[in-house]
């Protein structure tokens, strides 16, 4: 799937030309706090996520959608898969906007075509997401489209140089039907 939409939206799979306003996004330390990235100093960071997306997507391993509004055409975030699991029929999302566009139900508009995708396309039995526990924005988002809160995984990642925790989250096809 190279693009959807939504009532609001348009997705489209992340390109190079994407990079200078990704960069704007991912440069921004509130976007990126509960990132496994700090914020970036250089476009050429931004075009090298970009690739690493694009090598996901050919291995059919994962695939990350720039977020534009339907009416301006402004790019204002990304969700995807970050992992796409063929054998066990399982996904992990990730997703972020930029700080103007928080509070307006973008990414929950995002995340439900996303899902449909996952669900429907990719035939996913299980789709996962990982949340810091201090990341109560995401948590609300994912208990509003009715992900399940499964646990708490301790020190699961190392991020920005620390060990973190995260709780695992997932939503089922049957629970999504």
């Amino acid at each position: 799937m190279n693009s959807l939409k939504t009532n609001r939206l348009y997705l489209r799979e992340l390109a190079d030309k994407d990079a200078p306003e990704l960069f704007t996004i991912w440069s921004t330390p509130a976007v990126t706090k509960f990132m496994n990235i700090i914020p970036l100093t250089d476009v050429t960071q931004a075009e090298d996520i970009i690739k690493m997306f694009a090598q996901l997507s050919k291995e059919k391993k994962g695939n990350r959608y720039s977020i534009f509004l339907a009416e301006t055409g402004d790019l204002i975030g990304t969700c995807g898969f970050n992992q796409l699991d063929a054998d066990n029929d399982r996904g992990e999302i990730g997703y972020e906007l930029g700080e103007p566009y928080w509070g307006h139900g973008y990414m929950k508009e995002a995340l439900m075509k996303l899902l449909e995708v996952g669900f429907a396309s990719f035939a996913l039995n299980r789709i996962e997401a990982k949340v810091e526990p201090e990341n109560s924005a995401s948590i609300g988002l994912l208990e509003k489209i009715g992900f399940q809160n499964e646990g708490l995984l301790r020190q699961y990642e190392k991020a920005k140089g620390r060990y973190i925790d995260l709780y695992l989250f997932s939503l089922l096809k049957e629970e999504w039907a």
